[in-house]
């Protein structure tokens, strides 16, 4: 393993980061356009690539600890600390270069989450919430399959809005430059 490994996980997190992107802003366009139908499926698109987000942050740890001893820095260095103790010749040029990509696309992610959050409350506040009859007894058959809609409807705003919490990246927010993000 070696700086070259590093760089490679780096790109491979970096594109990683662009589909989560993509898939938060899909799921933004289904919500303004009222298709909600789609969250059960988008909402699986985005938490399919945070899983592979938190595989693709476990290699780039391995092989930045890997980098960082061969550099005589602690394993836990920051990628900001890397490129300060990078030898010379290309390698600090380079994994500043990562350094920020990664922090555009962090604030990216940022803006991408909150318009999502928005948008999926406000469409929420605008699923209407059923129940019983005015005198308490159950509604009849097709205003019950209005309430499941409903119902199914209000889970899936609420799963969107749960996966939508999850895009934050604090660890890798951390590993950039010590901050949270």
């Amino acid at each position: 393993m070696g700086v070259g490994d590093l760089s490679a996980a780096l790109w491979q997190e970096r594109r990683q980061l662009e589909i989560l992107l993509f898939r938060l802003e899909t799921q933004r366009l289904h919500v303004t356009a009222g298709n909600l139908q789609w969250l059960g499926f988008t909402s699986s698109e985005v938490e399919s690539v945070l899983d592979r987000l938190h595989f693709e942050a476990l290699a780039r740890n391995v092989d930045s600890a890997a980098v960082a001893a061969e550099w005589g820095l602690p394993a836990q260095a920051t990628l900001i600390e890397l490129a300060a103790g990078a030898p010379a010749g290309p390698w600090p040029e380079i994994l500043h270069e990562h350094l920020d990509g990664l922090r555009a696309l962090l604030a990216q992610l940022r803006d991408a989450a909150h318009a999502n959050e928005e948008a999926l409350r406000q469409q929420g506040t605008s699923v209407p919430s059923g129940g019983q009859g005015a005198d308490g007894a159950a509604p009849p058959a097709s205003d019950t399959a209005r309430l499941l809609d409903q119902l199914t409807t209000a889970e899936n705003i609420e799963r969107a809005l749960a996966v939508t919490r999850r895009t934050p990246q604090p660890l890798l927010a951390r590993y950039l430059d010590g901050s949270s993000g």
